[in-house]
C-alpha cells in the first residue's frame, strides 16, 4: 500500500467520533431492550448514535431489520423479512413517553413483499404516538414504495409533521449504488405528498464521497427544488465494510460549506450540509428551526 492510499483510508479528524458510553446512553438502550424496538442508529452504524442516545434520542425502525432491498452503501442486514408486529406501534408509543421525546422520527427497512409498503404501520405509529403524547411533532422516513400506488395517499392522510425520503445519489450511481430503486419516481413520492398536502414539510438527504462529480450534484439540489422539497440533508458517506460500496474520497468541510450555500440561493428553508450530517441528526432542533423559516417566509411574501 502507498502513502497516498494510507492517507485516503485514514478517517480525516472531522470525521472521528466517540463511541456512546455515558449513563443516558445506557438508560435509553435498556428502554429500546425492554420495548424490543429496533433503531437505525444501531442498524445503520450511525456515527452519531453517541450523541443522540446520550440526549435519549433515538431513530426508531419499524417493521423489523432484515431489508428486502440490497442497497450498496447501506449495513442494515438484507434477506427475508419477519412477519409484520401487530404491537409494534403501541411498544413504540410507550417508548416516546419514556425517553420525553418532543420529536420523534420513524424510519423502516423496505418492505417490498407487503401490498402496501408497509404505509399501514407508519401510519398505526403516528396514531398511537399521537393518542398517547399529542404534543410530539413525527417525522418520518419511508422507503420508495416502488409499486405500492396507493401508499402515498396513506402517508399524506395521516399527516406527519415531516415526510422524509432519500434521495440518497446522483442518478447516475442508482444501478450500482440503489439497485431496485428508481431516481424519477424516489423525486416524484417527495413532489406527490407535497402535492396531496402542503402543509406537511417534506425532507431528503444526499451522500457524497460516492464518485459523484459537483455539477451532478447541483442538478439534484435543482432536482428536489423543483419538487418542493423543504429541507436538505448532504452528509459524508462512510463504507460500513469492504462489501459495501467502495468509498471514492472523503469530502472536505469546505464542499459542504458550498452546498449550503447553494442550497440557500435555491430557496431551501433548512439545510444540513457537514460530513456528519444524516437524516435524523439533530432532527428535534432542526424541525424547530425549520418551523421558524416557514414562519418568516411566510410572513415575508
Amino acid at each position: 500500500m502507498n502513502l497516498k492510499e494510507t492517507q485516503k483510508d485514514r478517517k480525516p479528524s472531522w470525521l472521528r467520533v466517540k463511541a456512546p458510553t455515558s449513563v443516558i446512553c445506557q438508560e435509553t438502550n435498556d428502554i429500546l431492550r425492554d420495548l424490543n424496538l429496533c433503531t437505525v442508529c444501531e442498524a445503520a452504524a450511525c456515527p452519531n448514535a453517541g450523541k443522540c442516545w446520550g440526549q435519549k434520542h433515538a431513530a426508531f425502525m419499524i417493521l423489523g431489520d432484515t431489508c428486502t432491498r440490497n442497497c450498496r452503501f447501506c449495513n442494515i442486514k438484507k434477506g427475508k423479512p419477519c412477519l409484520v408486529d401487530p404491537d409494534e406501534p403501541s411498544r413504540l408509543a410507550q417508548a416516546v413517553a419514556k425517553l420525553g421525546l418532543k420529536h420523534v422520527v420513524i424510519t423502516s427497512v423496505t418492505r417490498d413483499d407487503l401490498d402496501d409498503g408497509g404505509a399501514g404501520q407508519f401510519v398505526l405509529c403516528i396514531e398511537k404516538i399521537r393518542n398517547s403524547s399529542a404534543d410530539v411533532s413525527i417525522e418520518i422516513l419511508t422507503p420508495d414504495f416502488l409499486k405500492k400506488p396507493k401508499a402515498v395517499k396513506t402517508i399524506a392522510q395521516a399527516r406527519p409533521d415531516v415526510f422524509n425520503h432519500n434521495m440518497d445519489v446522483v442518478p447516475r450511481l442508482y444501478k450500482s449504488i440503489r439497485p431496485g430503486a428508481n431516481y424519477f419516481h424516489s423525486l416524484n413520492l417527495l413532489r406527490q405528498i407535497k402535492k396531496l398536502d402542503p402543509a406537511i414539510f417534506t425532507k431528503s438527504g444526499l451522500m457524497l464521497g460516492l464518485g459523484e462529480s459537483k455539477d451532478e450534484v447541483l442538478q439534484v439540489m435543482d432536482d428536489m427544488r423543483a419538487a418542493l422539497v423543504d429541507f436538505i440533508v448532504i452528509g459524508q458517506y462512510l463504507q460500513p465494510s469492504n462489501n459495501h460500496a467502495k468509498l471514492i474520497r472523503y469530502v472536505p468541510p469546505s464542499e459542504f460549506e458550498f452546498y449550503a450555500a447553494y442550497a440557500k440561493s435555491k430557496g431551501f428553508l433548512m439545510i444540513s450540509s457537514e460530513p456528519l450530517a444524516r437524516s435524523s441528526f439533530h432532527a428535534d432542533k432542526d424541525f424547530a428551526k425549520l418551523k421558524q423559516q416557514a414562519n418568516t417566509a411566510t410572513q415575508d411574501r
